[in-house]
């Protein structure tokens, strides 16, 4: 499930839309909840969303990255966590060629997972309602993996947010840390690893696990993350395989 900070929901356009006459003719907003609205609205990237049909302005964030960075390439396999509503998953499959729409290039692969439902998408595989931490959905993605193990892992994934900071750093955190656990069975020697996290006290410890096992670690906040959010995301490329 993707998320642009802790407190609210992400600026998915086709669900706000569906109900935003209702919300904005019905409800009494509290300050917060009307600048939020507000915001949304004047969004560039929610109104890009729209325009080139992405499911959620999150798109832009994997777009950002990585077009400066080039971790999907044709031909590479590729895992989305989180995947729901399945606007990395849609970047992917046009940066993979898992649709094969470039002969000249090999045909990549894409397999989403999320705890929600996710609408179907040309050119990938989705595993909806299923737990990534659940040893079952691993030797189900297994399975379907063309070679067993991806060359990388998106991570756009979030808890239910409490509103309490601190809880819920510390919840995406170890969401991060028991992927990176799952990358051992998955992911392939070089790989990459990019995820999502919360600015806060635990960090560094996700920072110094990355780097026990990946070569290269940095650190991205891209344009499309609203500034005023904790929202990040560690970059982890040159998998050791330990």
């Amino acid at each position: 499930l993707c998320t642009d900070s802790p407190v609210f929901p992400s600026s998915c356009w086709h669900l706000v839309s569906k109900c935003l006459h209702t919300t904005v003719g019905l409800l009494k907003k509290t300050g917060t909840e009307h600048q939020w609205l507000e915001r949304h609205l004047k969004d560039p990237f929610v109104k890009a969303t729209k325009r080139q049909n992405y499911r959620c302005r999150s798109a832009f964030k994997l777009l950002e990255i990585d077009d400066k960075f080039q971790i999907l390439r044709p031909g590479l396999s590729v895992l989305d966590c989180g995947a729901a509503p399945g606007a990395w998953s849609q970047v992917a499959v046009q940066r993979v060629n898992a649709l094969g729409t470039d002969p000249a290039v090999p045909p990549g692969f894409v397999l989403g997972v999320d705890l929600l439902r996710i609408s179907p998408l040309e050119g990938a595989v989705f595993l909806s309602e299923a737990d990534i931490a659940d040893p079952r959905t691993l030797r189900t993605i297994q399975s379907l993996l063309p070679a067993e193990k991806v060359d990388v892992i998106l991570s756009d994934m979030a808890p239910n947010a409490t509103g309490i900071k601190e809880l819920d750093h510390q919840k995406l955190i170890n969401l991060c840390l028991g992927l990176l656990s799952l990358s051992r069975s998955i992911l392939k020697l070089k790989g990459t690893m990019l995820c999502k996290f919360w600015d806060g006290h635990e960090s560094r410890l996700l920072q110094n696990r990355l780097k026990e096992q990946f070569q290269d670690v940095r650190t991205i906040k891209p344009q499309a993350s609203r500034k005023d959010s904790a929202e990040c995301y560690y970059l982890a490329r040159l998998y050791k395989g330990k």
